[in-house]
């Protein structure tokens, strides 16, 4: 069984305008809302790739309502934790000449709650997968991740990361199984620039000597670089095509490797071009991509080859 953690899950307010104005009544022309956050990203097009996973997490409110109701439509196993007061957080997500981003702070989580949390994953078991992804809420201590990944220490389970500078750095004393760094959070971990292909493999190549085994860095309209764990090095490059939204892109990208990697038996060549298919799909899509999307991109990667 596939588990994803998303700590704070969000609903994400997704406004379209023809140009933005600080200062004055700005009018929508389209609008969407959709469920949010790393891991119930992920969970959705694991979904849509047809794997099967279930998503931890806490929600509260109308909000966290809309978020468990949401995950239910789709067919996809929750074990929230229902928080007494707040709600769960609204992102704005605002589409105009340039993409601008408001994100909710979201309820308070208490020590409690988090050791509630901890309780529900003790279903987690040998031969499963483990998927953490996002920041950690400001009401959470910064371990939390760490702690997460202690409760199921000594069972057989796949741990894929997707977070950022410390936060990432901090689990790979657990030897992940995957983790997805784009250029700039490699930037921030090792602070350097990264001015060519080399430095994002050598930075790379110091997150695998730090535990990590499969290390994918997303390289935006460039495509995406793998160091597998056999110590080889790919790449794959996006396809043409109207980018949409990167919303959810690189969380995609997560499920597609994952999706892949086990559908082809371990082959990172078939690993590395579903992660880009779902990335791209998902670009041109106004939300998540869905499986014929993904279908269509994935054949076009294909057939370029």
């Amino acid at each position: 069984m596939f588990y994803t953690v998303t700590l704070s899950p969000s609903i994400d307010y997704v406004v379209h305008l023809k140009s933005f104005t600080k200062g004055i009544t700005n009018r929508t022309i389209s609008e969407e809302y959709y469920i949010g956050g790393k891991g119930i990203n992920i969970s959705c097009v694991l979904k849509e790739l047809g794997i099967e996973s279930t998503a931890f997490g806490f929600i509260a409110g109308l909000t966290g309502d809309t978020i468990e109701e949401g995950m239910q439509h789709k067919g996809i196993q929750t074990q929230f934790i229902r928080l007494p007061e707040g709600n769960s957080r609204i992102n704005v997500k605002i589409k105009a000449a340039e993409e601008s981003e408001i994100n909710g702070q979201g309820p308070d989580i208490s020590e409690e709650a988090f050791s509630a949390l901890l309780a529900k994953m003790d279903i987690i078991a040998d031969g499963d997968t483990l998927v953490l992804g996002g920041a950690i809420p400001n009401t959470l201590a910064g371990d939390a991740y760490v702690r997460i990944l202690q409760r199921i220490k000594g069972k057989q389970v796949r741990i894929v990361v997707d977070a950022s500078r410390k936060l990432l750095t901090d689990c790979l004393k657990f030897k992940p199984f995957l983790i997805k760094p784009n250029k700039r959070e490699l930037a921030e971990i090792f602070m350097k620039q990264m001015t060519c292909e080399q430095d994002i493999i050598e930075c790379a190549k110091e997150l695998k000597k730090m535990g990590a085994k499969n290390v994918i860095v997303s390289l935006g309209v460039d495509g995406a670089l793998l160091l597998s764990e056999d110590g080889n090095i790919r790449t794959i490059r996006n396809i043409p095509g109207k980018v949409r939204s990167t919303v959810g892109a690189g969380d995609a990208m997560m499920a597609g490797f994952l999706a892949g990697y086990d559908n082809s038996g371990g082959n990172y060549d078939e690993a590395l071009l579903t992660a880009a298919a779902c990335g791209n799909a998902t670009a041109f899509s106004s939300g998540l991509a869905d499986a014929e999307g993904i279908r269509l991109v994935a054949q076009k990667m294909r057939n370029r080859e």
